[in-house]
């Protein structure tokens, strides 16, 4: 079981890699024909000098087509719902660090993991120091080994109301820092709209969160020596 999971996740971990080259490969060419100078913030992010209704709506389908193929994928994947989501957030955590990896590699970019970048543009604009999507990303591979560790094991996340809740809300409190932070991309103090303690806040919550329903699956001291 442990021997097939590694190798599932191999082949995954492959797929996210070059999925994430593709991606930074069209970010080159989109950075040599809109920003031949350099990339940098401030970013007149919706300026037509940037770029124009026709490609703004393109790139918001295609990050709309990368999400859809990463639940197409988890979907192939996972075999039922927990290695489905467990698999999303593998898969979105290795292509979003490794997007960053063939950045580098491709562009010489980030100079500084502390740099700027838009992340996605859906809903709206988000935008935050490189350095945290990273960690949420390897937040996120942290849950997603988690919960396939367990699920090898037969010990089957179920998490209650509170802890669900909590969880989602701790997700949404990070995707409106994001946003909040993209909304200023263009003004010469962007640096001083992304909340880095609300980002502690929310990354501390939905680990708590997440743990919290883990640990009430595991068997305690008192009920081990019941069993002896």
């Amino acid at each position: 079981m442990v021997k097939r999971l590694i190798y599932r996740l191999i082949i995954v971990a492959i797929f996210s890699i070059a999925f994430a080259y593709i991606e930074s490969a069209v970010v080159v060419y989109l950075r040599e024909i809109f920003h031949p100078d350099g990339f940098d913030f401030p970013l007149n992010v919706f300026g037509i000098e940037q770029i124009n209704t026709k490609l703004f709506l393109t790139e918001i389908g295609r990050e709309a087509a990368t999400l859809v193929l990463i639940l197409t994928a988890c979907t192939l994947f996972g075999k039922n719902l927990r290695q489905r989501f467990a698999y999303f957030l593998f898969i979105f955590a290795i292509w979003d660090i490794f997007y960053y990896v063939w950045l580098k590699v491709l562009l010489g970019w980030p100079a500084s993991i502390m740099d700027w970048d838009i992340l996605f543009l859906i809903p709206l604009t988000w935008a935050s120091p490189v350095l945290a999507p990273v960690i949420v990303s390897l937040t996120l591979l942290l849950f997603a080994l988690v919960i396939l560790a367990l699920d090898s094991g037969s010990i089957y996340i179920r998490p209650g109301r509170l802890h669900w809740t909590g969880f989602c809300g701790s997700a949404l409190l990070l995707v409106i820092l994001f946003c909040y932070a993209g909304r200023f991309a263009a003004q010469p103090d962007f640096y001083e709209h992304f909340s880095w303690p609300g980002f502690v806040i929310a990354e501390i919550a939905a680990v708590s969160f997440f743990f919290g329903c883990v640990s009430s699956l595991l068997p305690s001291k008192e009920s081990e020596k019941q069993t002896q």
